[in-house]
């Protein structure tokens, strides 16, 4: 009879972690610590490869970015007289802005008289009102004489309020270009065609 109480005995100190409750609860312990321990000195080493996923990341927006240049805007024509051209103006823009669009978006270019806010801005001197320009967070009033210089958006409106033939005629391309989604015209049908040579 001792013999059997000895053998239990021996087998106990042998699963001593097993035998007890709170020595189940322990081994657990050591099981997972040998496996992170080993991994924890190659943790250092690891970094160097993680930046890689996240320079693959801004590559992908870079891509999406160059082909929205080249699509061609959409050009919309509102049919004015010359003394209503610049309020057809205002009204298209104040439609863009109802429908979501941002002021920084909006470029509007006038052919004759210059916008009201363009002369008023103008007469703090051009260095202020080319950092309006520059800042980009409101709607942008150009007249033809300084066009070539702002910068494109995504939305043109030209208002055919007067001016030379000439000058709208060079107006309407350089318009064009520096619309990115759209370009709205605003004037005579008639004069926006034979100046265009086909029809808007």
């Amino acid at each position: 009879m001792p013999l059997i109480p000895e053998e239990p005995q021996i087998h106990e100190s042998a699963q001593g972690p097993r035998a007890t409750p709170a020595g189940g609860r322990t081994a657990p312990t050591p099981r997972p610590v040998p496996g992170p321990r080993p991994a924890a000195p190659p943790r250092p080493g690891r970094p160097g490869p993680r930046p890689m996923p996240a320079q693959r990341t801004p590559r992908e927006p870079a891509k999406s970015e160059q082909p929205a240049p080249s699509v061609n805007p959409q050009i919309q024509l509102i049919p004015a007289s010359v003394e209503g051209a610049l309020d057809a103006a205002e009204e298209a823009v104040d439609l863009l802005l109802d429908s979501g669009r941002v002021p920084g978006d909006v470029l509007v270019i006038t052919t004759g008289e210059p916008h009201p806010w363009a002369a008023h801005e103008m007469s703090f001197g051009e260095t202020a009102y080319w950092a309006q320009h520059d800042a980009g967070d409101d709607v942008f009033y150009a007249d033809a004489s300084v066009a070539s210089r702002a910068a494109a958006r995504p939305v043109v409106v030209v208002a055919v309020n007067g001016g030379a033939d000439e000058s709208v005629a060079t107006v309407l391309p350089l318009a064009m270009g520096r619309a990115g989604a759209l370009l709205i015209v605003c004037g005579d049908p008639k004069q926006i065609d034979s100046l265009l040579g086909a029809g808007v």
